[in-house]
């Protein structure tokens, strides 16, 4: 083995991690920018790529693709070269799926807000940035499935599982739900039409949520909350059960966001089942993470990105059990096109994975500049309790909100008119509208806070670009 081969690859892991946090701070700063458009509908003056309309979908996907993007592909790349114990494959290949991450990042960046878009949840970006996603996840494939090629120990550690699952199935996801036929540079139709193309895309929206939100970040849990806790995994075999039972569940529940519509009312059954069902895998890795910290609670007490970690994965819990609650239909006729639904959302996305990413970036900075821990471990404390309280005024504001407006709307008088007009939900709505860009600014201070944190750490430290790869033995498998 060479001397380039004995040594991980930090550098591309560096670029990702401390992107994450930039692209953290682009994102939420254009969410709590809309947040405060829907409590002032004038603050913008009429300009058109600065409206809602255009800037939602840059918000979702910056706080998706490039924040947890980032953090995911630093992450995994970490994970997959520790547990290994060998260097990434294809170094320049990693490389290059840095430099094309962000140029699609860029480049969603430049078009949404110029109203260049599918229109597709989650999937708005056009052909051509949807050709180079698709290169760029191949290129990733090929980095981290080669590094486990090369591996120096036999055993694949869970972790891996779930990033594999996840590298996999968002490029199968992607590629089908972005099959479109090109009329011009930036614009173009489906493939498919009417309820095909609502069923394929809620098919992939949810699947997005379901593996790059999910198991991806559950690749995370799996590696981080262990080697914080200086615990073994709970239980390895529960690891394993959950994670075929998540990814064979999850790609079947679609259909719940598709209630009441075209779609076959069998289709939409078959949705709720399976995400009734998915409770199940759900929970048994929330227990699963959070009982990884058994005969080691009191490091709750002191240690900050502990409690990033394992506060993430009480959100994750809640979530996982409020979505297949919500995708029964009895329950979703009073919840969907509510802010319920917001709410729902939310409590996942800040809470599950905006923690779990903060507390793992936390966890790489100080090692890949050389250091033992942050600059300041006071303003990650600061950082978690602002950034869960406003979590918590986010997330019950748009309850309240949610569950008010199904109400309204469906509320009729004896002679079967309607009791409320759609203009009073919006006036009663309004108050709750205050209080989650409350919280919303809250969270983004937070990430702030992280920001000062980070660079200071960059000055105190120097640069890794390159660490020796330690020689495997049966003790440095679970602790890499």
């Amino acid at each position: 083995m060479s001397e380039t081969q004995s040594n991980y690859n930090y550098k591309v892991v560096r670029q990702f991690a401390v992107m994450a946090v930039i692209w953290g701070i682009v994102g939420m700063s254009v969410g709590v920018f809309i947040a405060a458009q829907l409590v002032w509908p004038d603050l913008t003056f009429g300009i058109e790529w600065l409206s809602y309309g255009r800037l939602r979908p840059l918000h979702t996907n910056a706080v998706i693709f490039a924040f947890g993007g980032s953090a995911l592909f630093a992450t995994s790349y970490w994970c997959v070269q520790r547990t290994c114990h060998t260097r990434l494959f294809a170094g320049p290949l990693a490389g290059f799926t840095f430099w094309g991450w962000q140029l699609v990042i860029v480049l969603a960046a430049v078009t949404l807000p110029l109203g260049m878009t599918q229109g597709k949840e989650y999937a708005e970006l056009e052909w051509p940035i949807d050709l180079l996603i698709a290169v760029v996840w191949v290129s990733y494939a090929v980095v981290f499935f080669g590094t486990i090629a090369k591996r120096t120990v036999s055993h694949i550690y869970v972790a891996n599982w779930f990033f594999g699952g996840f590298i996999l199935a968002v490029a199968l996801l992607h590629i089908v739900n972005s099959c479109a036929i090109p009329v011009a540079a930036f614009k173009s139709y489906s493939c498919y039409a009417g309820a095909q193309d609502a069923m394929i895309q809620w098919w992939y929206g949810h699947n997005a949520v379901g593996f790059f939100l999910t198991a991806g970040f559950l690749g995370m849990m799996y590696y981080f909350v262990p080697k914080q806790a200086g615990r073994p995994v709970y239980s390895y075999r529960l690891s394993v059960v959950h994670f075929w039972a998540l990814i064979f569940t999850y790609m079947w529940a679609g259909p719940h966001h598709l209630h009441y519509t075209a779609l076959p009312d069998w289709t939409q059954s078959v949705g709720m089942l399976f995400s009734l069902i998915l409770l199940a895998p759900s929970w048994g890795g929330m227990i699963n993470g959070i009982m990884t910290l058994q005969g080691a609670w009191h490091k709750l007490r002191d240690d900050p990105i502990l409690k990033f970690l394992i506060t993430s994965l009480s959100f994750y819990g809640m979530s996982t059990f409020e979505g297949p609650m919500m995708a029964i239909k009895t329950v979703n006729a009073l919840s969907h096109y509510t802010d319920w639904t917001v709410g729902h959302v939310h409590s996942g996305a800040l809470g599950w994975v905006g923690l779990v990413s903060m507390g793992c970036i936390y966890f790489l900075l100080p090692r890949l500049y050389g250091l033992k821990e942050m600059w300041s471990t006071r303003l990650i404390e600061l950082h978690f309790w602002i950034a869960t309280v406003g979590i918590v005024l986010y997330i019950a504001a748009m309850w309240i909100a949610g569950v008010m407006q199904g109400l309204m709307w469906r509320a009729v008088n004896v002679d079967g008119t309607l009791t409320y007009t759609f203009v009073e939900s919006v006036k009663a709505t309004f108050p709750y509208y205050v209080i989650r860009l409350i919280g919303g600014l809250l969270y983004f201070s937070g990430m702030l806070i992280m920001t000062y944190n980070m660079f200071r750490t960059i000055a105190a430290g120097r640069a890794i670009d390159d660490a020796p790869v330690p020689r495997p033995t049966a003790a440095t498998l679970a602790h890499a």
